[in-house]
């Protein structure tokens, strides 16, 4: 009896119609018709057993058995000793041949686009091994509501976490879980504008996403110069508007890929000291430097005026939707209020990243993914010096991706090229600020080489040098 088990198991929702004068073999049948031509039931689907179905609607099982013969005499189901009761496969006329795309809208064979990690490397058996420990651990109140903020045991982890290896200074009572960064840049643009805020500054190069995340949260956005010292933090006194706020990522400005200098890190505290600005700082992809010694957390000079956001999106998968928020006292109630009142981020994901970073298996990952980057970084200079020595790669001491100045005038050509060589990959002008002053002279392309995975890894590089000069 294990089909009649598995069958019954099954629930299906109907109209019935039970008006007077209406019977309810009929009834039944026709609601089911319906159902599957409509598509409501799609082909494939199992039925409910007779039995089943005529114990939830309350009516005789003869009624439905005979509801379901009609159905498989007309065609609209079939029946077979083992399988069930299941709406049959019918033929679908075939949709007329559409024009064949030009190249440009043809799904590209390698994703050099920036921002993303090798997908292929993420560590399923260690996360599986943590999942398991943590799920084990976890007091059952752990999957109850909780705290907005996030569970204390992840709190915990990051705070020792991010101060011994990114300099931050990290109360777990100060850091709040998010789903994301877009979503905690969402929250704080909450708490922003609600304390009167109504400009942010940003580099003139960046994401437009999260542009449009503050636009959509009311504020207006500001572009701030960068230079080979990163933001020209001068500006901030300049711009238009008199920002309230600025968003900087100062160990690897994305895309440009050069850490913000010391003495402007210096006087952007000074600027929120000075005004009662926040300065928010993105660590996106700290943790990923080759050539130079680790750059410190701008945040871990002056706390109480610098949001600090990392995300588990570049070192792990963005699929996780795990990020966090270490806030200056002053704005961590008011962003754990912003949540109203509930986190938006799975527990058994919170408590196993917990166990991972706890067990160090979150450092070993990162270690093995920065020794691979690095050598697909190495790879791509050796590419370019002897197929393409006129593309200049820059930005390249850290990180995931690398800009490639381009000769004069030929970015949009390239990029087009690229197209047809089938990359997916990003123009510098793709990033500029919709506000920012007249385009620079010189063009690039962004080029992420954290997402093919490594049999990839050689075409995609092929692939690139036929498509610049």
């Amino acid at each position: 009896m294990p089909n009649q088990r598995a069958t019954s198991a099954l629930d299906l929702h109907l109209q019935l119609d039970r008006s007077p004068g209406t019977g309810l073999r009929r009834g039944l049948t026709a609601a089911l018709r319906e159902d599957v031509r409509t598509g409501r039931l799609t082909p494939g689907t199992r039925l409910p057993s007779s039995r089943a179905l005529a114990a939830d609607l309350g009516i005789a099982r003869n009624t439905v058995a005979d509801a379901y013969a009609d159905l498989v005499a007309e065609g609209w189901l079939t029946a077979r000793q083992g399988s069930g009761t299941r709406v049959a496969e019918r033929p679908v006329a075939a949709p007329s041949r559409p024009e064949v795309p030009p190249r440009a809208r043809v799904r590209p064979t390698y994703d050099l686009t920036p921002g993303t990690p090798d997908l292929a490397s993420f560590p399923r058996a260690e996360w599986l091994r943590a999942a398991r420990r943590a799920l084990a651990r976890a007091p059952h109140e752990a999957l109850g509501y909780g705290d907005p903020r996030g569970r204390p045991e992840l709190r915990v982890a990051l705070a020792d976490y991010l101060a011994r290896a990114r300099g931050v200074r990290a109360d777990p009572e100060r850091i709040l879980v998010c789903a994301g960064f877009t979503h905690g840049l969402s929250l704080l643009g909450t708490v922003l504008r609600e304390r009167g805020v109504r400009t942010v500054a940003v580099d003139e190069y960046g994401l437009d996403v999260h542009w449009n995340v503050l636009t959509r949260a009311g504020l207006s956005t500001v572009p701030l110069p960068v230079d080979e010292h990163g933001t020209r933090t001068t500006g901030l006194t300049a711009a238009r508007g008199g920002p309230g706020a600025v968003l900087l990522t100062p160990a690897h400005q994305f895309p440009l890929g050069v850490p913000l200098h010391p003495d402007r890190r210096a006087e952007v505290l000074d600027w929120a000291r000075r005004t009662g600005g926040v300065v928010v700082e993105d660590d996106y992809d700290g943790e990923f430097r080759y050539d130079r010694q680790p750059v410190g957390a701008l945040q871990s000079l002056d706390p109480d005026r610098v949001v600090y956001a990392g995300t588990a999106s570049k070192a792990l998968a963005p699929g996780l939707r795990l990020a966090w928020l270490v806030l200056p006292p002053a704005l961590a109630g008011e962003a754990a209020e912003a949540t109203g009142g509930h986190s938006r981020c799975g527990v058994l994901d919170q408590l196993t990243l917990a166990e991972f970073l706890a067990s160090g298996a979150y450092d070993r990952h990162v270690r093995a993914s920065r020794l691979r980057h690095r050598r697909r970084r190495d790879q791509l200079v050796a590419a370019l010096a002897v197929r393409a020595p006129e593309v200049r790669p820059t930005g390249i001491a850290a990180g995931l991706h690398a800009v490639l100045r381009l000769p004069p005038g030929t970015e949009e050509t390239v990029v087009r090229e690229a197209v047809w060589q089938g990359l997916a990959l990003h123009g510098l002008s793709s990033h500029r600020h919709p506000q920012a002053g007249p385009a620079p002279a010189a063009d690039a392309l962004v080029v992420g080489y954290g997402t093919p995975p490594d049999h990839a890894w050689s075409g995609a590089l092929d692939a690139l040098c036929r498509a610049v000069p």
